[in-house]
């Protein structure tokens, strides 16, 4: 129960962790990538504005003329900023006929002049304006006579941002390893003084019941000798009421201790021959109380655990069942293969229990009904015995309530 409590804990803060993480980086690339495309956009234009066709030949002007506005930038960006000097353009001009009128390509030439046409004819026939190919950002524009196919290489900085992504990633990672131990140690941390508690509240109900399981002895044995000497009397009988009721309390007490600290001896059982034989004696019970039992059990049911407790378990469910029903109501028992389970149900006709009461009903000495006292010699530690058996056999229990049926359901893993 607590490692699983633990699980939840490192599988929240972890969760917590990387969805902060993810969310993050993604926002912060987001935010850069549609940055850095709405940058480069602006420069191209800009750079497309300020191209002149040279008819002489495919030689580059030493400096670029600035046009006049700001051409959308923003006050603190202009053409003479030192990324949009140190930037590598080319520029492709391609006549309306196809025909290509000049290519600049400035040394040290990454990209060859084929290259580049090819490209621009590419951008031309499939009518784009702008977007990215091979590290290349481009913009498609129409001069006077021509279309001009402008590029600008982003080559070092794809590389930069890829150098950064990965180095986010790797130093992500292995803060998130460092995270992972750490919430581990915290889970530890708040788990273990409740875990702590829960062995010395089960120590406690250990000690108790053998402490009290003398006393009562005594007083039962004493309490039948004096009956003897004096015959009926009707303060002796109360003595000896109130002291059966303690020595069931003790009992299950007991049997509660020895269910959660006892390691079990398992071996196969036939679980459909098990509960069969067990649901014989409560069909009586449940007919003496005007309730109809009915019963489908499937054969060949085999478990992997130990028979007194599950036996015991099978009771534990029946006579709730047939204690809560309500009069000529009926009781219905059923064991099936579901899912590699062997599924255990028992059904009775009665009042729902609300939602918020559910889980609370397998906790130690809980009521649903708070006013009932304990005249019927059920404390409210039944359900938790049945809880605890569960557990030990690597299955679980549940409570269902729908149309006026409440239904316990066990499953166990088959074997």
């Amino acid at each position: 129960m607590f490692e699983k409590s633990k699980r939840k804990i490192v599988v929240a803060i972890m969760s917590i962790l990387v969805l902060l993480w993810v969310g993050t980086l993604g926002v912060i690339y987001i935010s850069s990538y549609f940055e850095m495309k709405h940058q480069n956009e602006r420069m191209l234009r800009v750079h497309a504005e300020m191209h002149t066709l040279q008819q002489s030949g495919n030689e580059i002007p030493s400096a670029r003329p600035r046009p006049e506005g700001n051409h959308g930038f923003k006050p603190n960006f202009n053409p003479d900023s030192p990324r949009f000097q140190l930037s590598t353009f080319y520029s492709v001009a391609v006549s309306y006929q196809g025909e290509i009128l000049e290519t600049k390509n400035p040394m040290p030439r990454i990209h060859t002049n084929e290259q580049l046409e090819s490209l621009a004819k590419g951008i031309i026939k499939e009518e784009k304006i702008g977007g990215t190919e091979n590290n290349l950002a481009f913009y498609k524009t129409e001069k006077d006579g021509y279309i001009l196919v402008a590029f600008m290489d982003n080559t070092v900085v794809n590389e930069s941002a890829m150098t950064l992504f990965r180095y986010t990633l790797i130093f992500g990672g292995v803060a998130l390893v460092v995270f992972f131990f750490l919430s581990v140690f915290l889970a530890r941390k708040i788990v273990n003084p409740l875990e702590e508690n829960y062995q010395k509240q089960k120590q406690f109900i250990s000690d108790a019941g053998h402490e009290l399981k003398t006393p009562v002895s005594v007083v039962s044995a004493n309490a039948e000798l004096l009956s003897r000497e004096i015959g009926d009397n009707q303060w002796l009988q109360n003595i000896q009421y109130e002291n059966e009721r303690m020595g069931i309390l003790v009992g299950q007490l007991l049997q509660l201790a020895r269910t959660e600290n006892i390691t079990l001896q398992m071996e196969p059982i036939d679980f459909s021959r098990l509960v069969a034989g067990e649901a014989l004696p409560f069909e009586s019970v449940a007919y003496e109380k005007g309730l109809m039992f009915q019963s489908d059990i499937a054969e060949n049911i085999g478990v992997f655990g130990n028979e007194t407790q599950l036996k015991q378990i099978v009771a534990i469910l029946l006579d709730n069942a047939i204690r809560h029903s309500q009069e000529q109501g009926e009781v219905y028992l059923s064991l099936i293969k579901e899912h590699g389970m062997a599924s255990l149900s028992v059904i009775n006709r009665g009042e729902e229990i609300p939602a918020e009461q559910r889980a609370k009903l397998f906790e130690r000495f809980y009521r649903v009904d708070s006013a009932r006292n304990s005249e019927d010699k059920h404390y409210g530690l039944g359900l938790a015995i049945a809880k605890a058996i569960a557990t030990a056999h690597k299955g679980h229990i549940e409570v269902l309530c729908y149309n006026g049926f409440i239904e316990f359901r066990i499953q166990i893993p088959i074997l």
